[in-house]
């Protein structure tokens, strides 16, 4: 199998190191599957979502496989999903029933406990520091007692993380569009990492909040899609790394009832 699977496309060698993937279309280690399915266990057909730093919903343009987009196509299934951004393509989001653009650390333009669940899947990196303890604050008012802000973000100190950081954000789009061919540039934002540590998140949504992290290693598609030798090397890196330094934060915050 090894000869076999040296330089064959994503799919193909996703199934040569993920045999499992098979059945069901999914991974192990898929960390699209593992955040989503816990965000839709904390949705029901009543709850209402605030979308933080929507975007222009890339997910609805990715060749997602069937099951990873009914995970993420939760506003099928619940009353109402909104979204805000600091990046007027908000407004195009069609998975939104309403959208709003915002300043960074803006007031979100909802009344106090409006939401079930605020989702921010890969913001709270781009966010600064200064902007930080504004950005926590806002997400918690307007969550209600008892609901959930759950994000995904890299870890500070994880792989990605560290090598994000080493690489000036004016090159990110052209070493992400070499490892990732299929993301456009519109997709790519710079990044702070001021929410990117348990510590830092602890800090900024202090108790009575609870604050759940856990570090997670998905399958290694930041070193290129139909690259074995990276996608071996980074299994074998993975496998080494203690839980607190792998290379994404799962966040599930609750606002204190």
């Amino acid at each position: 199998m090894d000869d076999v699977a040296r330089d064959l496309p994503d799919d193909d060698l996703r199934a040569a190191l993920y045999p499992e993937v098979r059945a069901g279309g999914y991974t192990r280690h898929d960390g699209f599957v593992d955040f989503y399915q816990r965000v839709n266990a904390l949705l029901d057909a009543d709850s209402q979502v605030l979308d933080f730093g929507a975007g222009r919903g890339s997910w609805q343009f990715e060749p997602l496989a069937p099951y990873h987009r009914r995970l993420r196509a939760f506003h099928e299934r619940v009353a109402r999903v909104v979204g805000v951004d600091v990046d007027p393509v908000v407004l195009d989001n069609r998975a939104l029933a309403e959208a709003h653009v915002i300043e960074p650390a803006g007031r979100i333009p909802y009344a106090d406990a409006s939401f079930d669940l605020a989702l921010a899947d890969y913001v709270l990196e781009h966010v600064d520091a200064a902007d930080a303890e504004t950005v926590a604050a806002e997400l918690m008012r307007v969550v209600k007692p008892g609901g959930w802000l759950a994000a995904r973000t890299p870890n500070k100190w994880g792989m990605i993380g560290i090598g994000a950081r080493a690489v000036p954000n004016e090159w990110h789009v052209r070493v992400l569009t070499r490892l990732q061919p299929e993301r456009q540039a519109q997709d790519v934002f710079p990044v702070r990492y001021s929410m990117n540590t348990k510590r830092d998140l602890k800090r900024l949504f202090p108790e009575p909040h609870e604050v759940v992290v856990y570090g997670h290693a998905s399958e290694p598609v930041y070193f290129g899609r139909d690259n074995r030798a990276a996608w071996r090397a980074a299994q074998f890196i993975d496998a080494l790394t203690p839980p607190a330094l792998l290379p994404t934060l799962m966040v599930f915050v609750r606002r204190a009832p």
